[in-house]
Formats: structure tokens, sequence, C-alpha cells
């Protein structure tokens, strides 16, 4: 079995399921909203959470990408930074409990964590969100033996708005062999950093992930347009639709995935999670029409279940679905 590394914000998410809208009307968060709060406010919700049986898991674009291609079988690690306090040992601790290798640096600011609070009647969700020391991730943090010995390497597009970073992460990544993919995380993103992610794909970059509105960022253009342009810059493009599947192009190829049935309650996390599916078939040369379901069965998997992390039975089924696919 092959080997991926990601990086990204080490982001631990705290789910909590509330009885009514009180807590978020203390803390001035609008109901179904994504507010970014500093370290004061969010070090005080999680010392109130913690009295509350809350869920938390390491979380983050990337490493969730990471966590699901552990769960498939491939060697893992993850590199980010934390703050020296209690979240930056549970994220650390709940990686290495599903196989990971965190390579995990030490900032100054408390670790960053990501709150979600999920109220009645209608499991709508709001985020409290505080970045902290994973925002304190620097160049000369990167060392060339963090990159050796895996095949792949997958970026967090968030981080592209630290442009020498992920100039530095891919330099020594294509240094050390790596096949490399970037999932580009946020539409406002790339609009802010287009001519970096343009070059940083055409030079270092092998599988492009993105949905419809990212894709339109990086290209000014229509999904189906858009993959053409991506596919142009790079080995393997995937443009994702949502409820309407994808589509995958590697050269002249070029798929249109269906979304496999789902009973979706959340789409947070069907991203992260399709990535790691479409990488691990592709870790074990599957074509990419293959890729693109395997990426589609377990993100069906995900949408069912509140938070990112598909549940035990649903992997079990997802896993057995994608064998009978791949005919191993």
């Amino acid at each position: 079995m092959k080997s991926i590394l990601g990086i990204g914000n080490a982001l631990t998410d705290i789910l909590a399921v509330l009885p009514d809208d009180e807590f978020l009307k203390k803390y001035h968060l609008p109901k179904g909203s994504m507010q970014h709060v500093d370290e004061a406010t969010g070090d005080k919700i999680w010392q109130m959470l913690k009295t509350m049986g809350v869920q938390y898991v390491p979380g983050g674009s990337a490493a969730n990408t990471i966590a699901g291609a552990s769960i498939f079988g491939m060697e893992s690690g993850f590199i980010g930074k934390v703050g020296d306090d209690e979240l930056g040992s549970l994220f650390k601790t709940g990686q290495e409990n599903i196989g990971i290798k965190p390579t995990l640096l030490k900032g100054t600011l408390s670790s960053g964590r990501a709150m979600v609070f999920v109220t009645a009647p209608n499991a709508e969700r709001t985020f409290a969100v505080y970045l902290g020391a994973a925002l304190e991730l620097v160049p000369e943090d990167l060392k060339p033996h963090f990159f050796e010995g895996y095949d792949y390497f997958h970026i967090e597009g968030y981080l592209v708005q630290n442009q020498a970073l992920v100039r530095r992460a891919v330099e020594l990544a294509k240094q050390a062999g790596s096949i490399i993919s970037i999932d580009m995380a946020s539409y406002n993103v790339v609009e802010s950093n287009k001519a970096f992610l343009h070059d940083i794909i055409e030079d270092y970059v092998d599988i492009v992930f993105a949905n419809e509105t990212e894709a339109k960022a990086l290209t000014g253009k229509e999904p189906r347009e858009a993959l053409d342009e991506i596919a142009a810059m790079c080995k393997i493009a995937v443009v994702k639709l949502g409820p309407d599947g994808s589509m995958v192009k590697c050269g002249d190829e070029f798929y249109k995935i269906e979304a496999w049935p789902a009973k979706t309650i959340d789409a947070t996390g069907a991203g992260d999670i399709y990535a790691a599916g479409f990488i691990y078939a592709h870790s074990l040369d599957m074509p990419i029409e293959i890729c693109g379901k395997v990426g589609s069965i377990i993100s069906s998997k995900v949408v069912e279940v509140i938070g990112p992390k598909v549940d035990i039975p649903r992997w079990k089924d997802a896993k057995a679905e994608i064998r009978k696919l791949m005919g191993i």
C-alpha cells in the first residue's frame, strides 16, 4: 500500500448539540453562520463546552482527507502546528488513534479549533472558528526529512494564503518524488491567489480537486470548460458538483461521475473524503473513472452523518461497495 502526507490547518473539531439558541446568543453567534473568533473568546467558549459532554476529533480539510486515506489503509502522515495545550494533545492523540503519524510543531498561540453547534429543530449548524497556532506554520518549519518516503503529498487550499509556505512545501515534496495534490478549499482564497495557484499547479501539482465555485474562480469558466482548462495545467483535474456528482479528466479521458445514492443531512467534509477515496484508488493504479466512483461512494457516506467523520457501519458498507467496484 502506498503512503500519503498532508499539510494543513490543525483544527480540532468540537461538536456540541444544543437544546436551544441561548448559548449562541450569549457569544453573539448568529444561527447558521460561520464566525472567526479571537483567542480570548475561543478559549472561553472551549472552557464552557468542556462541561457539556461534547465530541471532539482532529479536523481541518487536509487532516480530514488524510484520516480517510489512513482508514482506507494507506500509511499516512500530517504536518501542522498546534499550541502547547490540551487541544494540541487531543489533536495528536486523535490522529495517532487512526494510524496517522503526526508532525505537529508547537506555536505560541492556543491550538486552533472549529466549534460546531447543532441546534434544534433542523440540526442547523453554527460555527465559531479560532485558527490560533495553525496560522503560525511558516516555511522555515518545513524540513526535507518530513517529506521523505511518501508517495503522495496533499495540500489544503486554505494554506495558499501563505504563498511562501506552500511554495516551500511543494518544492520539498517534488524533491522527495511525491505525487502532489491540492484541494482548492475556498473560492475566495482562489480568487485572491489566482496567479500563484496557476504557477504552482503548472510547475508542481499533479491532481487538482475543486468544486464548481472554486473552478470558476480559478478559470472564469463554467464547470465543464473549467475542467478542461485545469486539466491542461496538470495531470488530473476533478471538479466536484455536489449532489450532481463530479467530473474527472486526464489528458483526453473525460468521465462524468454520478453521485452515489445517499440520505443527505450534512455535507460537511464531503469534498475532503472524496479526495481521500480518489487518491486511495489512484494509489492502486485504478483508472480515473474508478477513482472518481470511489470518491463518490465514500463521500455519500459522510453526508449521512453530522460532521466530517464517517461512522464504522458506513465505513464497512463503503469498503464492501468499493471492493466490489474495483474487483479486489
